[in-house]
């Protein structure tokens, strides 16, 4: 009988001590501090971009912790796992990241995020592939836990497109090739691309580039022996500055020339020099360091040494995506604190938070971004956001990057089918049955 008093006892004390870590169904514990890991690659091939976009993530969550006592009073931390953009590796930082109370995974890389779209799902932690990742999980109702808003890679070539029928007058008889990686990244726009020429009446022609992308010299005869009216490219990394290279050595013209937003990074353009003037791009968010908020990045960060990485990349276009996917990402744990009433959020409460992230040009002004980029309003059906996007280019003489339109709208009902054919397929392959929004 002792021995069983003994029991119930342990029982309760074991329970009570469950109860205090926070574990509770359908998410992680609540631990001390907000957790938001890092999948960096300053490693590899692609480390160049990776760089500047761990150390602009990075950079925000230590402003916070710094001026603010972290999110809510809680504090930031940010493991890094270094991936070196490498899918397995990926998978493995994932894996040994996500019971230190990971609330959200920044996979950046398409191949990582395809991987674990079905392992967080079952998982409980959101993943946030912005602007990257598999296009049709901006369908809410079938992707419950993965997020890419503001845009996607169709908003990108349809927004593209729309701004060359702007700028041509019409496609009809006009030529585009597509330069991409070949990779699940390089090869998302395709479907698209190959829709709207059957919508446009442009003539397509696909020319994939192999990892890493150094070896390009076949594709470049063929584009200065057809000489399409434009060449887009989905490419990253060394990818990129090899291929603004080579147009430039056949005089191929520079402002025909549009990449996709990962392909528009200093590291992309600097290396051709004079060469890259006038080189364009699409791009989801503002370039530059003239923000307030680079004002208390100075003060809170640079000056107290605490940055990331040796500071050099502040300003830059990674840099500023690095800075802009933790910001949405401290904006969405801040209102899951709301809505659960909590500070110590869990990753199925920060689930929540990124599906009722709503972001006004006030709210980015306040946050020291004022038309950084486009408002937000996320909801249970709708996890691309508002899939606009803006063209930069490139000033090879000033060394700067200028947005030379405004933000404007993909050609949605294209591209909206397209989602609900693909999102579809996806619930029917893995028995999902899609969220009654």
């Amino acid at each position: 009988m002792k021995a069983l008093t003994h029991l119930r006892q342990w029982r309760t004390r074991f329970a009570a001590a469950i109860l205090a870590l926070g574990l509770v169904a359908g998410g992680n514990a609540a631990f001390a501090d907000l957790v938001f890991p890092s999948l960096s690659y300053r490693t590899g091939p692609y480390a160049p971009n990776g760089i500047p976009f761990a150390d602009g993530y990075a950079d925000y969550f230590t402003l916070l912790n710094e001026r603010d006592g972290g999110i809510g009073g809680v504090p930031i931390s940010v493991p890094e796992c270094e991936t070196g953009y490498n899918t397995e590796k990926g998978v493995e930082c994932y894996e040994s990241t996500k019971s230190e109370g990971a609330l959200v995974y920044q996979p950046l890389s398409t191949g990582i995020t395809y991987q674990l779209i079905p392992k967080a799902t079952a998982d409980g932690i959101p993943v946030h592939s912005m602007g990257y990742g598999r296009t049709s999980a901006a369908n809410g109702k079938v992707f419950s836990h993965i997020f890419n808003y503001p845009g996607t890679y169709w908003d990108a070539a349809s927004i593209i497109v729309k701004y060359i029928q702007k700028q041509a007058g019409s496609l009809t008889g006009k030529s585009i090739a597509l330069l991409y990686h070949n990779s699940a990244y390089g090869k998302e726009p395709i479907r698209t691309l190959e829709k709207l020429a059957e919508k446009h009446g442009y003539q397509l022609t696909l020319l994939a580039v192999d990892h890493p992308g150094q070896e390009q010299k076949s594709q470049w005869l063929q584009i200065r022996r057809q000489r399409p009216d434009y060449v887009l490219m989905w490419g990253w990394g060394v990818m990129n500055q090899v291929a603004i290279k080579e147009a430039a050595n056949i005089k191929y013209p520079m402002d025909h020339f549009i990449g996709v937003w990962w392909s528009a990074s200093e590291n992309d353009v600097l290396p051709a020099g004079k060469g890259a003037h006038g080189y364009k791009a699409i791009a989801f968010h503002g370039v530059g360091r003239d923000f307030p908020i680079y004002d208390d990045l100075q003060k809170y960060v640079v000056k107290t040494g605490k940055t990331a990485g040796d500071g050099s990349n502040l300003g830059t276009v990674l840099y500023n995506r690095g800075l802009y996917a933790a910001i949405l990402a401290a904006e969405a744990a801040a209102t899951a604190q709301k809505i659960h009433g909590v500070k110590q959020i869990t990753s199925a409460q920060m689930r929540d938070g990124m599906e009722s992230l709503k972001i006004s040009q006030r709210r980015m002004r306040k946050l020291g971004v004022p038309d950084f980029g486009p408002t937000i309003n996320v909801t249970c059906a709708n996890h691309g956001g508002p899939g606009l996007g803006a063209i930069q280019q490139w000033d090879a003489n000033r060394k700067t990057w200028s947005l030379i339109t405004d933000f404007s709208g993909a050609d949605r009902k294209l591209v909206d089918a397209l989602i609900a054919e693909d999102s579809a397929a996806y619930a029917a392959e893995n028995s999902i049955t899609p969220r009654d929004c």
